[in-house]
């Protein structure tokens, strides 16, 4: 699936889940986005952002952050400028990581955990992680830009058995 049209601007990725039951240990899941040189669409990663970090350029960042789950509706979110991203950059991967301090827990032990990739009103991705209930860490969506230095949208959903340090040494790696 691909976004047409001119490419795409300012892209937000929103993330959801319920809290732990009272008495069990916190749910802390992140958004994580990993961006790659032009030249090395699928080798290490030029720079990764996650929690409350952001881009050295300021095109990638983290507006609202949780450590818990509380609230109502979204309570992660992370926009992504791609109108403003140089070329240097061509491609960038992004995820969602459990954090697993309280011992391994998958998305399928969560409940009510989703997210949302929209651009503007237009909806890009919705998924629950059904797809992916065994799994510790997720890529969600892979951005790349095309000769004309237009940016895209493909849906990435693959899952890993990984923590978070892990995962983000090795989501890039994954080719649609």
């Amino acid at each position: 699936m691909h976004a047409g049209g001119a490419g795409l601007g300012r892209v937000q990725v929103r993330l959801k889940w319920d809290p732990s039951p009272f008495g069990e240990p916190a749910r802390h899941l992140d958004i994580v986005a990993a961006t790659y040189a032009a030249g090395d669409l699928h080798g290490r990663p030029e720079y990764v952002v996650h929690t409350e970090s952001r881009s050295p350029d300021g095109t990638i960042t983290m507006t609202r952050h949780s450590e818990t789950g509380l609230g109502l509706g979204y309570v992660e979110e992370m926009e992504l400028e791609f109108e403003r991203m140089v070329s240097a950059y061509g491609r960038v991967v992004v995820g969602v990581a459990i954090h697993q301090d309280a011992g391994p827990r998958t998305f399928g032990d969560l409940t009510h955990c989703g997210v949302l990739v929209v651009e503007g009103y237009r909806k890009l991705l919705t998924d629950d992680f059904a797809g992916v209930a065994d799994a510790t860490a997720a890529t969600i969506a892979e951005f790349t830009r095309d000769a004309a230095g237009c940016w895209h949208f493909g849906e990435l959903i693959r899952g890993f058995d990984s923590n978070p340090t892990g995962f983000m040494a090795e989501m890039g790696s994954v080719r649609r």
